[in-house]
């Protein structure tokens, strides 16, 4: 098994270490836009080699896109084309689906290619924020594989047991749906209470000295890079609006108690928020 990997940042070279390790794939060919991530990438034995796209599409039996979302839709129909009348299979990592599977529905060569979106991740990128096991009993998903050929299907499916992950299938617009409500929310929150704080640290010192877990934790994904984010809250814009609205709404509801001094109707609230820990647990 021959993979050619495009973009080799944290999924990318996180998905080669256990693909290599776990002897799913026998050669990595390496592709990135940005030269230093595909030279640390060699120097740290994620990648093989490194060669041209064209060259590393036509070498590789499985191609995996893991650039940011708006980057695959451009890419994807060109990949295609190029594989077609082949056996080889394309498949992308990225965290939103509507938008690529509109480009590619009506492709010829549709069938080659697998939507697939690993639910793992942290707030770190590049090559070297590559780890083992990130992978591993998180969720993959699996965007409309009745549209994939068989054993493109069959082989991105064994891919994804090859990282212990738990498979589930969902329609695109499903996903997109799911993954506002359950991931893009959380990124929007956490960059927004981020420039809030940085913003009135500003004009009152040692805001950010005092700042305890509860503050970390929060902010932690507001470390995450803007190129990956940016595009995912675009591509997905029209579900995450809709969560944004029902967020604003909720935050409303607390602001008028806290201003009401409404003690009850706050426990009350946040009694109805811990029901999570049913889902979470």
């Amino acid at each position: 098994m021959t993979i050619a990997v495009i973009g080799v940042g944290l999924i990318g070279g996180s998905l080669m270490l256990d693909l290599r390790k776990r002897h799913f794939a026998d050669k990595i060919i390496g592709i990135d836009s940005n030269l230093q991530h595909q030279n640390i990438s060699l120097l740290c034995g994620i990648i093989d080699e490194a060669d041209t796209l064209e060259n590393a599409i036509d070498r590789s039996d499985l191609i995996i896109l893991c650039t940011p979302v708006d980057t695959n839709c451009s890419m994807l129909p060109g990949i295609l084309d190029r594989i077609g009348g082949t056996k080889k299979v394309v498949t992308d990592m990225g965290s939103t689906k509507g938008s690529i599977a509109e480009i590619s529905k009506d492709h010829p060569h549709r069938g080659r290619y697998v939507a697939a979106h690993p639910m793992a991740g942290t707030e770190y990128s590049g090559p070297l924020a590559a780890v083992g096991k990130l992978f591993d009993y998180k969720t993959a998903i699996i965007c409309d594989p009745e549209k994939s050929d068989q054993d493109a299907f069959d082989l991105v499916e064994r891919m994804l047991k090859v990282l212990n992950m738990h498979i589930t299938y969902m329609n695109s617009a499903v996903h997109d749906i799911h993954v506002a409500y359950i991931s893009h929310i959380s990124h929007i929150t956490s960059f927004s209470l981020a420039l809030c704080v940085l913003e009135k640290e500003q004009v009152e010192e040692n805001i950010l000295a005092l700042a305890g877990g509860g503050f970390e934790s929060t902010v932690r994904l507001a470390k995450s890079n803007g190129e990956t984010w940016a595009p995912i809250f675009t591509e997905n814009a029209e579900y995450i609006l809709e969560v944004i609205d029902t967020y604003i709404e909720k935050m409303n509801i607390f602001r008028k108690m806290i201003s009401e001094k409404n003690v009850e109707g706050l426990k009350s609230l946040m009694e109805e928020a811990n029901k999570i820990r049913k889902i979470l647990n």
